[in-house]
């Protein structure tokens, strides 16, 4: 039981670590890359659907992507999607095709993104430390209904709070990477 406890909360753990990182795709740095749009939705036919259904994207160079509507109609709501969305980057278009050219980033705006990291990072450090909560409750509920011993029960919150260190420390080292990555011009 124990173990399984354990187990479960190293999972979690991970898992929280994994959207993090995944969540750190969004914050653009100086390069283009099309994890930049993906969690755009446009509205197609009264829905909203991911870029990635309606649209071709692609890295036309270091600093541009170039996104391809796979209908002629939806070069406008394709439009209207980036505008509205937090990137904060204006479309230009040539028939069917739109372009997404991304600016240079000021010193100010690498300081303004490396304190959006750090408070992800924060973010995901309490998800963490709520695992950490849920598995040594656990832990206690079973030793008050008596199916563990107070030596196993305390050498079991240790070890959750090892995979807790562990996985804030893996936390640490993605905001760290992805600091570096937007403080390098």
């Amino acid at each position: 039981m124990l173990n399984d406890i354990k187990k479960d909360a190293q999972t979690r753990m991970a898992k929280s670590v994994e959207a993090f990182r995944h969540d750190l795709i969004k914050v653009r740095t100086g390069r283009a890359s099309t994890a930049l749009v993906d969690h755009l939705k446009v509205n197609y036919y009264g829905s909203d659907m991911p870029l990635s259904q309606v649209a071709s994207v692609a890295v036309a160079d270091a600093r541009s992507l170039t996104i391809t509507p796979w209908e002629k109609q939806l070069v406008s709501a394709v439009e209207k999607a980036i505008l509205a969305s937090d990137l904060g980057l204006t479309p230009n278009t040539a028939g069917t095709v739109i372009r997404l050219n991304l600016p240079a980033l000021t010193e100010e705006r690498r300081k303004e993104l490396s304190k959006v990291v750090h408070s992800g990072g924060e973010d995901a450090k309490v998800a963490i430390r709520n695992i950490r909560r849920d598995a040594n409750h656990q832990v206690k509920e079973l030793l008050k209904d008596k199916q563990v011993t107070e030596d196993e029960a305390s050498r079991s919150e240790i070890d959750i709070q090892k995979i807790t260190d562990d996985a804030i420390k893996n936390v640490d080292e993605v905001v760290k990477a992805k600091e570096q990555e937007l403080m390098s011009v």
